[in-house]
């Protein structure tokens, strides 16, 4: 493991826990979902790293064992944070997996700087396109009364918003499809998580529109869903991402939940190596 500083010119340096496999093999990064942290790819990184892959993870600033600070939790400066993963690790020829928020940042990745570094990129249970339904994203699947219930929830009580959160986000149809220690699992890496950043960045990935960013992207693609995840639905977000990136490939996990690399890791991985041989 290692700690990499993220310079933001008026921002406050801030430290990004690294853990790194090593090894010669082409690397995968793995950008973890919210309110998690980078210890959420437990699954993933062995089964990489036996493929012969070098695998990197890093906890997003606010969570996990990065530093905590007040501001940078929009996608411009979280995408800045993975640029800085990237070019202070000298990597290249590199594939982005991002799970839920994660891809946020691979998405925004091209706009800010193109296709530089990238091999090709995952969008795992992801975000985008845009999940605020407006007048203009209509097929948005997040209202505004359900993000702001969220918000509230969240701030009135941590503990018993995780709760649910991490319930809900291994569930299909009020039925857990994760053993619970996998869940508790979960709640302790949200517990990690600062109640201000969670917040700011809860905010960043429900109001920000990832629609013009995904016609940059030029390099190969898996979109990876489960068609039961309630808290990104895949027909409201990963079935539009894909219908936007031309030529990407889609994978469904049939009966799958949000954290579908969890409760289905053994497909999740295949399908992933699978890609990445591409």
């Amino acid at each position: 493991m290692t700690e990499i500083t993220a310079h933001h010119g008026l921002f406050k340096d801030t430290n990004l826990h690294v853990d790194d496999t090593g090894g010669s093999g082409r690397t995968v990064v793995l950008i973890h979902g919210w309110p998690l942290s980078g210890e959420s790819w437990s699954k993933q990184v062995p089964a990489f790293v036996d493929a012969g892959y070098r695998v990197v993870t890093y906890d997003r600033r606010g969570f996990g064992r990065s530093d905590k600070p007040k501001t940078g939790y929009d996608y411009d400066h979280l995408t800045e944070d993975l640029h800085t993963v990237l070019t202070e690790l000298d990597l290249d020829d590199v594939t982005l997996v991002g799970f839920s928020m994660g891809g946020g940042e691979v998405a925004r990745y091209f706009t800010k700087y193109g296709t530089e570094r990238l091999h090709s990129v995952v969008f795992a249970s992801a975000v985008p396109p845009y999940l605020l339904k407006t007048d203009d994203n209509p097929d948005g699947p997040l209202t505004k009364e359900a993000a702001a219930e969220m918000t509230a929830g969240l701030t009135k009580d941590e503990d018993s918003f995780y709760e649910d959160f991490t319930t809900g986000f291994f569930s299909v149809d009020g039925v857990l499809k994760v053993s619970e220690a996998d869940r508790q699992d979960a709640l302790r890496l949200a517990k990690q998580a600062n109640k201000a950043a969670a917040l700011e960045a809860m905010a960043s990935f429900a109001n920000t529109d990832f629609r013009d960013d995904l016609t940059k992207v030029t390099v190969p693609t898996l979109v990876i869903h489960g068609d039961g995840d309630a808290t990104v639905p895949y027909e409201g977000s990963g079935a539009r991402t894909h219908a936007a990136i031309a030529g990407s490939e889609l994978h469904v996990i049939a009966g799958a939940p949000h954290g579908a690399n969890v409760s289905d890791a053994d497909e999740f991985n295949r399908v992933v190596l699978e890609f990445l041989k591409k």
